[in-house]
């Protein structure tokens, strides 16, 4: 069992120390991620690495949920739909003030890197990720630890149990149902 896999069972179990001995662990790895996706954004970005990964952990170890970890794979990819979540509201809120939540279609090929892509694009992203995830939410979780976790596909792979054949297969249709969704109307 690795030190991340026994501090997580520790917050489990209620420890309240747990929490704090956590963070210096993941902290790199997740600023590192979050880093990386932040220095894709468009100039006059307010959102700074550091603040995603905080609000991020705060909502990952809140003391008042009970949680629960299996792995360190498992945290991670939890760090990764916290960051999508964050950045999915953030992306809502500012297309409620500046253009009235005004939606497009999207070529997916424009999406490559969701964080520097436009509010809209990420809104759409977002809905079709949620409507991917009802009918293939293994298929949603790659595309979440891809695309908001900045993991490769080996690493995402690993994450969620996956041989890296079924990944590339699951990839491959993901892919190809995001490219439908986003890309016709």
């Amino acid at each position: 069992m690795s030190e991340v896999t026994r501090i997580l069972s520790a917050i489990e179990q209620g420890d309240p120390q747990a929490a704090e001995q956590l963070l210096p662990l993941v902290y790199e790895e997740l600023r590192k991620l979050a880093s990386q996706k932040l220095a894709h954004e468009k100039s006059g970005q307010t959102l700074q690495a550091t603040a995603l990964v905080h609000e991020a952990y705060l909502r990952l170890v809140d003391t008042d949920r009970e949680q629960s970890w299996n792995s360190r794979g498992h945290f991670f990819a939890a760090a990764a739909e916290a960051m999508r979540r964050i950045l999915v509201n953030r992306a809502r809120d500012k297309g409620r003030l500046k253009r009235g939540g005004g939606r497009r279609r999207v070529d997916p090929e424009n999406i490559s890197d969701p964080v520097a892509a436009s509010d809209e694009h990420l809104l759409d992203l977002d809905d079709a990720l949620d409507r991917l995830a009802g009918t293939h939410p293994e298929c949603a979780e790659l595309v979440k630890l891809r695309f908001f976790a900045g993991m490769t596909l080996d690493e995402a792979a690993a994450a969620l149990g996956l041989a890296r054949r079924t990944a590339d297969r699951q990839w491959a249709f993901a892919r190809a149902w995001l490219f439908d969704a986003l890309g016709h109307d």
